[in-house]
């Protein structure tokens, strides 16, 4: 590790995950999560305000944590990062207030970044410096993008995303007519290699000649899944769960890398980056290194437990933030739930961050 290199501590609060990440570059020291998925598996899905009240409970404990497990003071920082959106309003005001709170204190920049930024700008953490520019194709419960990012800080172009159900909520709702509990990702990933992918031949969204061609949908495949399962159980016969799991698996993990794939090729990019909880699933790893290798792509795919929310991610590209000189966000910073991919952070105002300095010289922490 370089010395001069930016040791960045990122929190991270868009849905259930309190995530704490401290990187130093691109060098991760911590990462640490408190997840409150058990407490919303009874209710099939998120519950925004038990997510926010869980959060308020776990920052200060899990940011204690990394920073042991950095071993790191916190007056070393360089800075603060942390999610500003997009995500659940009321979870994301946690995370917020926490940093600007600790960046307060500390008298440390504050950057506020966006989420689905995050989720490229970790790959960092394991494959090294991104190629600029690459391609990302983003996959969780909330969302289904391909970006393309000239500058992980300051340059990132939607090319296409979802237009209505997220790859990872519909394999959520899959997963519940199944009666497979929550989440939906990894049990439908697990069952799924014991069923046969081409045993029902459900819909590719979007996948005819004139429709969009980056765009996704799942919706018309997650109601044709439930309907067959529906005409299985009215006539009284036994539903295949693990050919029924391979099937829609495929169906989605097949458009999602074959349009994946075309937007390298129509854009000459030769680097796919996948990220996103969805990125965890084991098939669609499978077939977008099949794919891509073919088309003689290189793929970037950080390790499972880089691809879910985590605060790793945020460090990463406050981290990015630091090393290119961004201007840091200001204590106005607010939460900001439906914050487009197009602006990576939040920049704030010059004095704002001299303020901070100014009146934390004599703060129980410096």
């Amino acid at each position: 590790m370089a010395a001069d290199e930016p040791l960045v501590l990122g929190i991270e609060t868009s849905c259930d995950e309190t995530g704490v990440g401290i990187v130093h570059g691109t060098t991760l020291l911590a990462d640490a999560v408190a997840s409150s998925v058990d407490t919303h598996a009874r209710f099939g899905g998120v519950v925004p305000e038990i997510a926010s009240r869980a959060h308020l409970e776990a920052m200060v404990p899990t940011i204690e944590r990394a920073l042991k497990t950095a071993g790191v003071c916190a007056k070393d920082l360089d800075g603060i990062a942390v999610t500003a959106g997009p995500g659940l309003a009321g979870a994301l005001l946690v995370g917020v207030s926490a940093a600007k709170a600790y960046a307060y204190a500390l008298g440390k920049p504050l950057y506020g970044v966006n989420h689905l930024a995050s989720h490229i700008c970790v790959d960092q953490l394991e494959h090294g410096r991104l190629p600029e520019p690459t391609m990302a194709l983003l996959v969780s419960g909330g969302h289904s993008s391909l970006l393309l990012s000239a500058d992980i800080t300051s340059d990132v172009r939607p090319l296409g995303a979802t237009i209505d159900d997220a790859a990872g909520e519909a394999f959520d709702k899959i997963a519940r007519v199944l009666d497979l509990g929550f989440p939906g990702g990894p049990v439908i990933d697990r069952l799924a290699k014991e069923g046969d992918p081409a045993a029902i031949a459900f819909p590719r969204g979007l996948s005819g000649a004139k429709d969009p061609a980056y765009d996704f949908s799942f919706s018309g495949l997650k109601t044709a899944v439930a309907r067959w399962i529906e005409a299985k159980r009215a006539a009284g016969e036994e539903v295949p769960v693990r050919d029924v799991a391979a099937s829609f698996q495929e169906a989605v993990v097949d458009v999602l890398t074959r349009k994946a794939v075309r937007a390298c090729k129509d854009e000459g990019v030769d680097h796919l980056m996948i990220g996103g909880g969805v990125a965890a699933n084991s098939r669609l790893r499978a077939l977008a290194e099949e794919r891509c290798e073919r088309a003689g792509i290189r793929l970037r795919v950080p390790r499972p437990g880089l691809c879910t929310d985590n605060g790793a991610m945020v460090a990463a590209l406050g981290a990015e933030m630091v090393a290119r000189g961004r201007a840091a966000s200001g204590l106005e910073l607010s939460a900001d739930s439906s914050l487009p991919v197009t602006d990576p952070h939040v920049p704030g105002h010059a004095h704002d961050h001299d303020h901070v300095h100014e009146v934390s010289k004599e703060n129980l922490y410096s």
